[in-house]
């Protein structure tokens, strides 16, 4: 029998896995530079760990069914319940604010397409226990500066920045009933990809306002911050709101971040936890769904445990992004070779090959060779398709000399080295 790999899931050959761990290293060197410790938890949860957070809907997008011991679980979606269920368990004794990222395996049962499949892994990055703007700016600032260590600038992605906190004073402030607001916020999430029009009649027909507040909820859209301030700053509900994300941006802009990031009152994020500041990063050209989304979710923790503590972070899955640095020229093109491939001339060079190559291991570096003895020329060919860095060359003369020749597979230039200087 042939067998395949599940619909939207993938093998990940060593090429593949060279990609995905490029990636990788590049988030969590970035966590570490910000002084995040990195975490991690069970990838089968309590089914009603994502219900209590999403609400019941979410159970058919999800991998969930009865175990062994008759309890409902789930191959976890996402990574922040988590998070919230272990902080909650022993957060009161953990200096505040927390400083914690992951770079988990998700799944998720949905139709695939472009940017998404049924798993994917993501960079997962939270302060919790610290409600000022500050942690609101750190936690972009990782987002854009992961994306900066692989290459990617400010010509390249931009972040795109709301507050839920300043929409909801201003939607209310236009007429909308507090109970309708989630059904707003939905047609307002969907105004990038629909018309005025279509946004309007939504407005109208799926959260049941009337014309004119329809048309106070269009008038928000027509502003950025500057033009916001001008026409709702005296709002009492509003300037405080405004005065917010105002220092918000300053603050990111002191951070050498202003460049890659803008105000955008379309952005709300689907999920109904997220309490302030919300945001999602997007590649320029627009060509791709988006690369990160986050924000703050101040009630979480409370919902999932009984504890309560403010908190704001982000997850980057690497799909999207691979796509885009594939697009880019930033993804390696193939698993990198050894440092060193060893050659024999003769069989009988074979134990010292053995004991060079244990010598440059133990120095660090990384060393292949031919296991069993063949011509000169196959020798070659094997460190060829390996992409080694550079060749070992072990002949009888060079071994009676106490010598090797070592020659760089990309110049072909030809150096003697000590055999005791090896490594």
């Amino acid at each position: 029998m042939r067998f395949q790999s599940l619909p939207g899931f993938r093998d990940f050959f060593p090429a593949d896995f060279a990609a995905r761990q490029h990636i990788v290293s590049a988030w969590r060197d970035t966590a570490r530079k910000y002084a995040f410790e990195e975490y991690d938890g069970p990838p089968l949860e309590p089914l009603e760990l994502y219900v209590e957070k999403s609400g019941e809907e979410i159970v058919g997008q999800l991998y969930a069914f009865t175990d062994k011991g008759d309890r409902e679980v789930a191959l976890r979606p996402e990574m922040t319940p988590t998070l919230a269920r272990m902080v909650g368990e022993r957060g009161r004794a953990m200096p505040k604010p927390i400083r914690w990222f992951s770079v988990p395996q998700l799944f998720r049962y949905e139709r695939t397409q472009r940017g998404r499949l049924r798993e994917h892994f993501q960079w997962n990055v939270d302060i919790i226990g610290e409600d000022d703007v500050a942690a609101d700016a750190e936690v972009l600032a990782v987002a854009l500066d992961g994306l900066a260590a692989l290459g990617l600038g400010a010509d390249d992605v931009e972040a795109r920045v709301n507050d839920r906190r300043l929409l909801e004073a201003l939607l209310v402030h236009g007429g909308v009933p507090r109970d309708r607001l989630g059904t707003a916020y939905a047609a307002i999430d969907k105004m990038s990809r629909e018309t005025p029009d279509e946004t309007r009649q939504r407005l109208a027909e799926d959260a049941g306002l009337a014309a004119d507040v329809v048309g106070a909820v269009m008038a928000v859209f027509d502003h950025d911050l500057d033009g916001l301030e001008a026409a709702y700053g005296d709002v009492e509900a509003v300037a405080p709101e405004l005065a917010r994300l105002r220092r918000y941006f300053e603050t990111l802009a002191t951070m050498g971040w202003a460049d890659h990031v803008r105000f955008d009152p379309r952005i709300v994020r689907g999920l109904d936890y997220y309490t302030g500041t919300v945001f999602e990063i997007f590649d320029r050209q627009g060509e791709l769904r988006a690369i990160c989304g986050g924000g703050r979710y101040d009630d979480l923790l409370s919902a999932v445990s009984d504890l309560e503590l403010s908190a704001v972070g982000f997850g980057m899955g690497d799909v999207v992004l691979a796509e885009l640095l594939r697009a880019r020229g930033l993804l390696p093109e193939a698993a990198p070779g050894p440092d060193y491939h060893v050659v024999t001339i003769t069989d009988d060079e074979r134990p010292v090959l053995r004991r060079v190559a244990r010598r440059l291991r133990d120095a660090g570096h990384s060393v292949s060779y031919t296991l069993r003895q063949v011509g000169v020329g196959k020798q070659f060919k094997d460190a060829d398709s390996r992409n080694a860095r550079e060749v070992v060359v072990l002949g009888p003369d060079e071994v009676g000399r106490g010598v090797a020749v070592v020659r760089s597979m990309a110049t072909g230039d030809e150096r003697e080295v000590p055999l005791d200087e090896l490594g």
